[in-house]
C-alpha cells in the first residue's frame, strides 16, 4: 500500500520498492567484485546479485570463478567471470572494459582481492612486502582509477574497499597491516575527490572471518583451524567468529541507494568494538 502526505504526495511503501540494484525504468546496476572466486568476495558477489545487480566476477583465473558465476546465474541473475591480476594496469583496464562491454558500465566496485605473506619483520622478504602491497593497495588504486571514469559519466558510483582489523596492527603482518591501513587513507581521500560526482567511497574492515586466508594463518601458527576459531570466538563479545555473509551484508548496504549519505567511513565488522 502507499500512503499520502499532508501535501497529497504519494509515497511508495518500502515493500514495493525496486531491488537495490535497479532504478525504475533503467537496467540493473553493474557491479565488479575483485577476488570473487571464493570467500568474502564470492559471498559479496552473490549478495549484490540478489540485490538485483549484474556482477563482474574478477580473480586471477577466470576459471576459478565458475562456481560463483553459476550460483548467481542459477538463481536467475547475471554474472560473468573475468581473469585479471589487479596489480597490473593493462589487465585491470582490459577487465573493466570487458565488464562494461558485456554487462554495462560499472556503478559499483568492491576492492576485495588480497593475499597473505605473513612473517615477522626480520624474516619478511622484500617480495613478501611488495606482493601484499601490490595486490591490496596498488590493486585498489588501479581498479578505482579505471572504474571511476564510468561512474563519473553516470554521476553515480559506490566504491567499497576491504580493509581489516589488522590495520590497527597485528604481529607477523607488517605488510598486510600497512596495506590495510593504507586502504583506509585511500578510502577517505577518494571520498573527498569523487563525492562531487555522486560517488561514495567507504571501507569495511572485518575482524576474524572464517575463510581460507584465516585457515592459512592458523596453519602458520601451528594450530588446527578449529582450535584457532574457538580461541578467537572466546575473545569476541558476540562469542562467535565471523562468517563471510556478515561482511557481505554490510557491503550490500554501502553499495545501495540507502547509503547515499555515507562516505569516507570505515566500518569494522568484528563482533564488538576494537581499540
Amino acid at each position: 500500500m502507499s500512503e499520502t502526505t499532508h501535501s497529497g504526495r504519494q509515497l511508495r511503501d518500502e515493500n514495493v520498492r525496486p531491488p537495490a540494484g535497479e532504478m525504475p525504468g533503467n537496467p540493473p546496476r553493474v557491479a565488479i567484485v575483485t577476488g570473487a572466486a571464493r570467500g568474502i568476495g564470492a559471498a559479496t558477489a552473490r549478495r549484490l546479485a540478489a540485490d538485483g545487480m549484474a556482477v563482474g566476477i574478477l580473480d586471477l583465473d577466470a576459471g576459478s570463478c565458475a562456481a560463483t558465476v553459476a550460483a548467481i546465474t542459477d538463481a536467475g541473475g547475471r554474472a560473468i567471470a573475468v581473469g585479471a591480476d589487479v596489480s597490473k594496469d593493462d589487465q585491470v583496464e582490459a577487465a573493466v572494459g570487458t565488464v562494461a562491454a558485456e554487462l554495462g558500465p560499472p556503478a559499483v566496485l568492491v576492492n576485495n582481492a588480497g593475499v597473505l605473506r605473513d612473517n615477522l619483520l626480520f624474516k619478511m622478504s622484500e617480495d613478501d612486502w611488495d606482493t601484499v602491497l601490490s595486490v591490496h593497495l596498488r590493486g585498489a588504486f588501479l581498479m578505482s582509477r579505471s572504474v571511476q571514469k564510468h561512474m563519473v559519466d553516470q554521476r553515480y558510483g559506490r566504491i567499497v574497499n576491504l580493509s581489516s582489523s589488522s590495520a590497527l596492527g597485528n604481529r607477523g603482518q607488517a605488510n598486510y597491516s600497512a596495506a590495510k591501513a593504507g586502504l583506509q587513507g585511500l578510502t577517505k581521500t577518494l571520498a573527498i575527490e569523487l563525492g562531487p560526482f555522486g560517488i561514495t567511497v567507504n571501507a569495511v574492515a572485518p575482524g576474524f572471518i572464517a575463510t581460507g586466508m584465516t585457515a592459512a594463518t592458523a596453519a602458520r601458527l601451528g594450530v588446527t583451524f578449529e582450535d584457532f576459531q574457538a580461541t578467537v570466538a572466546a575473545q569476541v563479545p558476540v562469542r562467535r567468529i565471523g562468517e563471510v555473509d556478515d561482511v557481505a551484508y554490510v557491503i550490500s548496504f554501502l553499495a545501495s541507494e540507502g547509503a547515499r549519505y555515507v562516505s569516507g567511513q570505515v566500518i569494522y565488522v568484528a563482533g564488538g568494538p576494537l581499540s
